[in-house]
């Protein structure tokens, strides 16, 4: 990133948006059921690049193996309300019913339900039982007390994610994750992250993990960018992370960890640029919590909406209009890049000339500034 002057006392790089760049077209083309998109991390391999961000708007049990049986990885979250209570139902329409006004103090008080650690394990069953891979993911503050029930009930996957998640988080309150050694004692791939600058990856990659979220604050839901002031524009951070990447495979003599794109994703073409800048997949939440499946009947939130202390996240309303079939694999009925994100990716890697996600991730992209019309 260009390093550029901001004023006499400080200085900023320039950093780019998945609107800001565009990918220009090789000599080649292809047929797109000539295209490949099935993405492998350690030993699971699915035709989709895609997980779900673990967000109850998003994911349930059912729909998890829903996502799984399409060729996505389907992520719960263990923290949430399908780890609170018997049967959330009630508690997904209250919370869709809502008043604007009301929407933070009754989803701290939904929320302080405690996490039971027998629903932590009959969720993970019911996935394990559906025969689709399982994953679950806690947050670096939950994941020394929880993460022996995980495994023991028979995550396939382990994700800990956080708005932003560090391999040096330093804590005088209280004993912080370390992560190298926590990773080091598990036998299944954990994938990690927030994380946004080449720095940032880079630690967490030499920690063990199999994967890397790229992301900070740029979800739909998410208001950490005005209650903070803290951002990543999308491109230069995924491509920032693909370079750690690729260092740490010199370093590591040769071991590859996984980029997965974790937020800005409202379209396909969002998704089709984020593997052009190095993604091996994608993580989606807003887009998927529209499906007519989804447990948040038309409304998506996250975790950092209910924050004791300093709410960064709303409850925002995204309407049910396609199927979780139709928005990952079609057909489309309109022309706005919300369905059918798997048939735009495999149109526009045939349309550049690309046959993997691998080739596609050397696709040569420019800047380009979106202006709307």
């Amino acid at each position: 990133m260009s390093d550029i002057q901001i004023g006499v006392g400080k200085r900023g790089s320039r950093a780019w948006a998945f609107d800001d760049v565009a990918i220009v077209p090789s000599r080649r083309t292809r047929d797109p059921q000539d295209v490949d998109t099935t993405w492998s991390i350690d030993a699971f391999s699915f035709k989709l690049p895609v997980m779900t961000a673990p967000m109850d708007s998003v994911v349930s049990p059912a729909t998890a193996i829903q996502i799984g049986k399409l060729g996505g990885l389907g992520v719960l979250d263990l923290e949430g309300l399908w780890t609170r209570y018997e049967d959330p139902e009630a508690q997904l329409r209250e919370i869709a019913s809502l008043p604007d006004d009301k929407v933070v103090a009754r989803l701290r008080e939904i929320y302080s339900a405690p996490i039971q650690s027998s629903l932590i394990r009959d969720r993970l069953a019911e996935i394990r039982a559906a025969g689709v891979t399982v994953a679950g993911a806690l947050t670096p503050q939950s994941t020394a007390e929880f993460s022996e029930t995980v495994i023991k009930a028979g995550v396939d996957l382990f994700v800990i994610r956080g708005t932003t998640v560090s391999a040096e988080h330093v804590s005088k309150q209280q004993t912080p994750l370390n992560l190298k050694d926590f990773i080091y004692r598990l036998d299944v791939p954990v994938i990690v992250g927030g994380a946004a600058t080449y720095k940032s990856a880079l630690h967490l990659m030499r920690t063990g993990a199999a994967g890397v979220l790229v992301g900070f604050g740029g979800g739909a839901a998410s208001t950490t960018r005005k209650v903070l002031g803290i951002h990543a524009p999308m491109a230069s951070a995924v491509a920032d992370v693909a370079g750690a990447r690729r260092d740490y495979m010199d370093e590591s003599g040769g071991r590859y960890v996984h980029v997965i794109a974790d937020g800005g994703l409202g379209t396909s073409g969002d998704v089709v640029k984020a593997i052009a800048m190095g993604a091996d997949a994608v993580m989606l939440g807003s887009v998927l919590a529209q499906a007519t499946e989804a447990p948040g009947l038309g409304y998506h939130w996250g975790q950092e909406a209910w924050h004791e202390e300093l709410p960064r996240g709303i409850r925002a309303k995204v309407g049910q209009q396609h199927s979780l079939e139709e928005i990952l694999l079609g057909p489309a009925s309109d022309a706005e890049g919300t369905v059918n994100l798997i048939g735009a990716l495999r149109r526009a890697m045939a349309t550049t000339g690309y046959s993997d996600l691998k080739e596609f991730q050397r696709a040569d992209v420019v800047v380009a500034p979106y202006q709307p019309r």
